[in-house]
């Protein structure tokens, strides 16, 4: 039989899951003590995932609750539909990127929800899989794209772009000071040979900056170089403006937006659109967390992905 919130919280508290488990939700305490889910409620999980921060709320606003789902991973909505099938008619899961927020409710006939969670970055179903290109030391194509249907692939970028391009992107979307020089070694290299995958990739960032492979990193020299190109692929930062504008219109007053990210780009968009918001002379939004939240020790020691994760959060002000 399945346990509610309720029991699971009675019999284990949810900062003592086994954050082991793959596909771990960060921060799952936080996230439910902001969105004070209740029964009957509505809620949007805007990037579905590993269905884990979902099937917490689920819980929580059942018997008649509901909670519309959306990620433009295919992976992902398929683990979902299989993992929260039990729940019947209260979840429906959507194939789309989080900038069709208000399509996605129109189509279900929902007007306002009661609260609204991003957790933002890419997921470990991405991540744990490495023919979808995403990590430093898969030894298959270099891909990145959350949805498998767009064009754009990392290796284009990194075959096709020019010097200048490609420098702009790594400086810009990974802040990585080295940027001129990765990007030089890159063009080098592509000028004997195609750049097919993410160990060549990997291999050429460390000879940039004259690292020796052998050695262990805690983070690897090649993140930021990783990070840009996916930034830039999935046109993260401008689907997040899109999509944070697009959540507000369809939050009920009272409501909150739980945002969970994992760079400094995305937590500057959102520190600046939350107090931007919050500022207008009629304002749309109230921040709650006046300082970004960050996981406690605890979790991180469980779970180090959930090392660079930070926690902002808004309510929503005025009449509907």
């Amino acid at each position: 039989m399945r346990l509610t919130y309720k029991e699971k919280k009675t019999q284990k508290k949810v900062d003592d899951i086994d954050f082991v488990a793959s596909h771990t939700p960060v921060m799952v305490q936080e996230v439910l003590n902001f969105l004070s889910p209740f029964s009957g409620a509505v809620f949007l999980d805007t990037t579905l995932g590993g269905g884990g921060h979902s099937e917490l709320i689920l819980d929580a606003i059942q018997p008649s609750g509901v909670l519309v789902g959306c990620d433009r991973d295919r992976d992902a909505i398929n683990i979902c539909k299989d993992k929260l099938k039990d729940y019947g008619n209260a979840i429906r899961i959507h194939h789309s990127n989080f900038t069709n927020i208000k399509k996605i409710l129109k189509n279900e006939k929902i007007d306002y929800v009661d609260g609204i969670i991003f957790d933002l970055g890419f997921s470990s179903i991405q991540m744990d899989n490495p023919k979808r290109g995403f990590s430093v030391r898969s030894e298959d194509f270099l891909d990145m794209r959350m949805d498998v249907t767009s064009s754009l692939k990392a290796s284009e970028i990194v075959n096709k772009m020019s010097e200048n391009e490609i420098a702009d992107i790594i400086f810009e979307y990974g802040e990585e000071k080295k940027s001129r020089r990765i990007a030089r070694e890159i063009v080098k290299y592509r000028s004997k040979k195609e750049i097919v995958t993410c160990e060549e990739l990997s291999n050429i960032v460390l000879r940039a900056i004259k690292r020796d492979s052998n050695t262990f990193f805690r983070i690897h020299p090649a993140t930021k170089t990783f990070q840009a190109l996916r930034i830039f692929v999935n046109n993260e930062l401008e689907s997040l403006k899109i999509a944070l504008s697009e959540a507000v219109d369809v939050l009920r007053p009272g409501g909150r937006i739980v945002v969970i990210s994992f760079h400094s780009l995305e937590d500057r968009i959102v520190k600046n659109y939350f107090r931007s918001e919050s500022k207008k002379e009629t304002p749309l939004l109230k921040v709650l967390t006046k300082k970004v939240i960050r996981p406690a020790h605890k979790e991180v020691q469980i779970n180090p992905r959930a090392r660079s994760s930070r926690l902002r959060v808004s309510e929503r002000l005025g009449r509907v």
